[in-house]
């Protein structure tokens, strides 16, 4: 069984209490470094970073009277085929398939950053001012779920006090989601409801552990529009062209290197024919 869990934005005050839970759980200090957001506003300056591994995410929708706040809670995906593991040469990154976390070594990782440009929600942050710097994310509270059987859920949705987080077997609130998207629909007189009729990451290139239900589609909130084909694809076609290019390019230097010796030699012997 893979775990998931499922963001409902209707039931989302923005309260913040997971970015709160998230912070105390890692241990990670206050973000003093955050990077002013779009649009100021409420949603302050919270950015995913090393020390910030989940923040909420605030929108205005709609115009007039139709204004609403709409949010949306970033961190990891945990996809069920991620891209950053494929795209790591050392395997510094890997997906447990019995809790679905996608966990980091560090002492695996060589610092490429290949997992960054990889990753198609722009997840994984690195610890630029750092003299040994590491690279940064969700961990799905992997130590948790080691211990799920007792209820140990990630300590961002034990936190949530509106019920906007639940977590559970992957399949299972996929279904609970239709579920809740369809008796929405029956009791809406206007056959509507309150949804979107679709769960962002249960397809999303290839699926994803956490996943989303909001009355607007989630792209107005700047979750990326996927197709459902897995980023590893991509990436592994992408890894195997890569000794390639380190080839080309160490041939490259080799050959620069080669034309600035030369020419710093012929260059001496012209200053000293000029002396003699």
């Amino acid at each position: 069984m893979a775990y998931g869990a499922l963001y409902d934005g209707t039931r989302c005050i923005g309260c913040r209490a997971c970015s709160v839970a998230c912070k105390s759980w890692n241990k990670n200090p206050a973000d003093l470094e955050k990077k002013p957001s779009v649009e100021g506003g409420i949603e302050g300056k919270a950015v995913l970073s090393d020390k910030t591994f989940t923040f909420m995410r605030f929108r205005e929708i709609g115009e007039g009277d139709d204004l609403k706040w709409a949010f949306a809670k970033i961190q990891c995906m945990h996809c069920l085929k991620p891209g950053c593991e494929t795209a790591c040469i050392v395997g510094a990154l890997h997906r447990n398939k019995e809790t679905g976390a996608v966990s980091y070594d560090k002492g695996k990782c060589i610092g490429c950053r290949y997992c960054m440009v990889a990753c198609p929600f722009g997840i994984p942050t690195y610890e630029w001012e750092k003299r040994m710097p590491w690279i940064r994310k969700c961990t799905f509270c992997s130590d948790r779920l080691n211990e799920a059987e007792n209820g140990l859920a990630p300590a961002c949705i034990t936190a949530c006090p509106t019920d906007a987080l639940e977590f559970g077997d992957r399949d299972a609130l996929i279904a609970k989601a239709w579920d809740r998207i369809n008796a929405s629909k029956e009791a809406d007189p206007a056959g509507v409801g309150k949804y979107v009729e679709h769960i962002y990451g249960e397809k999303e290139v290839g699926g994803t552990a956490w996943m989303y239900i909001s009355s607007v589609d989630m792209t107005e909130l700047d979750l990326p529009w996927l197709s459902e084909e897995p980023v590893t694809k991509n990436a592994r076609a992408a890894m195997k062209t890569l000794p390639y290019y380190a080839t080309g390019m160490l041939v490259l230097m080799a050959s620069i290197y080669f034309i600035t010796k030369r020419k710093q030699k012929i260059a001496a012997g012209k200053h000293a024919e000029k002396k003699g």
